[in-house]
């Protein structure tokens, strides 16, 4: 089920929203202001968030500025008072997907949400394997990453052995090592993972 995050510090629009979007068959997870939001941001499975502008503290202006500044893929979907089209213009500049007027038509923000999601959710699952990788790479002892390189760049285990002054045995275990911790069962998936990681671009 897509999941919806309403950031929105009227109790009564948070209601009405949670009540739409819930019929729509969203997942709605309810929050009175953007730092609640923020502060949960890290636990939060990929979603359209969908901001007030205008809020004490973090208002929608400042939350795009900082979900900008920490790479976020959420979309993000404002909603702005009447007459508040430069703040929208800037929401847009900050990478606001869109953003609605109130009143706005029911139909007309879920259909924002739904191609939101939809243009999204490819490059965020694709964002969070890479990060799964580079977790994978950071796992590794200085040495392993060194057998690795040695490995990615084409070089024999006699060779990196005799790079690091090493036994070709040790290399061996090294090297099992490398291949449970990077999760490669065979050395051309290895060799995938790391230009995945932007290892190969390192090494060039």
């Amino acid at each position: 089920m897509p999941k919806v995050y309403v950031i929105d510090d009227d109790a009564a629009m948070r209601d009405s929203l949670n009540f739409l979007l819930d019929a729509a068959n969203f997942e709605v997870t309810l929050f009175e202001s953007a730092t609640n939001f923020l502060e949960m941001l890290p636990r939060l499975a990929f979603g359209c968030v969908v901001s007030d502008v205008r809020m004490p503290g973090i208002d929608g202006i400042e939350l795009l500025k900082r979900m900008k500044s920490l790479d976020s893929p959420f979309p993000i979907v404002i909603i702005t008072g009447h007459g508040d089209v430069a703040l929208a213009v800037e929401a847009m500049k900050l990478g606001a997907v869109d953003f609605l007027e109130k009143p706005f038509e029911d139909d007309r923000l879920i259909g924002m949400i739904e191609t939101a999601i939809r243009h999204r959710e490819p490059a965020a699952k694709d964002e969070a394997v890479t990060r799964d990788i580079a977790g994978r790479v950071d796992s590794l002892s200085p040495r392993e990453r060194q057998v690795m390189e040695g490995l990615i760049a084409g070089l024999s285990n006699k060779m990196i052995a005799r790079n690091y002054d090493i036994s070709p045995r040790t290399i061996e275990v090294y090297r099992a090592n490398v291949m449970t911790k990077m999760q490669a069962g065979s050395l051309s998936e290895l060799v995938r993972l790391a230009m995945r990681a932007g290892l190969l671009k390192d090494l060039s």
